[in-house]
């Protein structure tokens, strides 16, 4: 990778990592009803199962989804179906409850499994074994999964921080449902990019 190339790689895994979209939008709902130490294993899922998907990509996914494109389509329809699931699980959380299952955060393993289906993580991580190691070399892949390394865990931590903060104001049980339910219909809206023709 030359370096002009690394400014660009930065800045572009910064806007990628910190804007929103299905990551960010579960980790702010998760800091607003779990707070930041529970919401911790999911951050680091998100963080590591990207930064893995990364190096998988640039070493040959890519290839694969050019030789089978309806590999393509089959990851595609598995993000929307279950994106929808969690939008779901999102809207109709309640407030946390230890004696109740669904009163746990994300784990660590399934937020790094999530990576795998969200079609925001898929974009990222194909834009940037693309566009920032061209000669697609390990070295220029693991590079690029160490830029995204570094930047990820920081600014998705933000959105964890503002779900925090925002626990205060979600005291009120109709306050949290309406917050969890915005949450939800947010991450549905993120799939407009992947369903639109």
């Amino acid at each position: 990778m030359t370096n002009d190339l690394l400014p660009a790689l930065a800045a572009f895994a910064l806007v990628s990592s910190i804007t929103p979209g299905p990551n960010n939008l579960m980790l702010m709902a998760s800091g607003a009803n779990f707070g930041l130490r529970r919401t911790l294993p999911h951050m680091m899922g998100v963080a590591l199962g990207f930064v893995i998907m990364v190096l998988l990509v640039g070493v040959g996914l890519q290839g694969v989804f050019r030789a089978f494109p309806v590999v393509h389509l089959v990851l595609k329809v598995l993000s929307v179906v279950f994106l929808l699931y969690l939008a779901w699980k999102i809207a109709h959380a309640a407030p946390p409850d230890p004696t109740r299952a669904e009163g746990q955060p994300i784990t660590f393993w399934q937020a790094a499994a999530f990576q795998w289906v969200n079609p925001k993580a898929w974009a990222m991580a194909l834009t940037a074994t693309s566009a920032y190691a061209p000669s697609q070399t390990l070295t220029a892949i693991a590079l690029v999964a160490l830029v995204f390394g570094g930047i990820n865990l920081p600014a998705i931590s933000l959105w964890t921080v503002t779900g925090r903060q925002m626990r205060r104001i979600l005291t009120n049980p109709a306050r949290l449902r309406a917050f969890n339910w915005t949450m939800a219909v947010l991450l549905v809206a993120s799939l407009w990019p992947v369903l639109r023709p």
